[in-house]
């Protein structure tokens, strides 16, 4: 089986050995040309690396559905990945077997959802970000695609999701999603002013369809899904993590 699975960096660092199932790619290559010269740059065919400071990760994304041609493609970070271990070590990562042996009974492969226990999905994001975007993309949604609706305001309530766009679908459920996901993110950014955003605000589009996938599995249930660990590579400090989570939700980061 044919799987391609991006890994998404923006700077030079360690990949998994297996060249043949992961695919660094280099995100924004347009913007920062001489950085990286090793990876797979997403500025190749039909792209939108010039994009990258507003869109993220979704310009791999992005290239990916326009000029990739597998039986199923990913994406992770240079520093998450797909696991069915919790080992912080890339020999650990989900591999070629694996990903073949959940794909024979499943479409599409997840991370398990992040739980924020005391927030739901949409409090969420506006203590972070700002309201307007996301509120813009549920307008959309209710005039264009109408039959997501319900899907998006219920997972909105939700203290759970999938984050970090990252998945593995086969061919069919990732051109569907994809279509879906860029035609509503195109739509919100010609309706959009990020003119007064500041840097981190303005990757917006990138924020908004974290918060996408999952209104789009809740009505696609045609689809099996999986979950797997999500292991991320380097240290974190939760004690500081948690004391930011709790600052924004009294004053937002914007």
């Amino acid at each position: 089986m044919n799987i391609k699975i991006l890994v998404a960096a923006h700077k030079n660092y360690v990949m998994p050995q297996d060249q043949n199932l992961y695919l660094p790619i280099f995100v924004g290559k347009d913007l920062h040309p001489d950085v990286n010269h090793t990876f797979q740059g997403d500025n190749t065919g039909d792209n939108i690396s010039v994009k990258n400071a507003h869109y993220n990760e979704l310009t791999a994304i992005y290239w990916a559905w326009r000029n990739l041609d597998a039986d199923a493609i990913g994406l992770v970070h240079y520093r998450r990945y797909l696991s069915l271990h919790k080992q912080k070590d890339l020999t650990s990562v989900l591999d070629q077997a694996q990903a073949e042996s959940l794909l024979q009974d499943h479409d599409i492969i997840l991370p398990k959802k992040r739980n924020y226990y005391i927030e739901s999905n949409y409090s969420h994001y506006v203590h972070a970000h700002h309201a307007e975007p996301l509120d813009l993309t549920r307008k959309i949604i209710e005039q264009d695609y109408s039959m997501y609706l319900n899907a998006f305001d219920e997972v909105m309530q939700r203290k759970s999701a999938h984050m970090f766009n990252m998945f593995i679908m086969k061919q069919q459920p990732f051109d569907e999603y994809c279509q879906w996901l860029f035609d509503i993110l195109a739509k919100v950014e010609q309706n959009l002013d990020i003119s007064d955003y500041n840097q981190y605000e303005a990757r917006v589009y990138g924020f908004i369809s974290e918060r996408l996938l999952d209104v789009w599995l809740a009505v696609n249930e045609q689809y099996r899904t999986t979950e797997v660990n999500f292991v991320y590579m380097e240290k974190q400090n939760w004690l500081v993590k948690g004391g930011n989570f709790l600052k924004r939700m009294v004053k937002p980061n914007y």
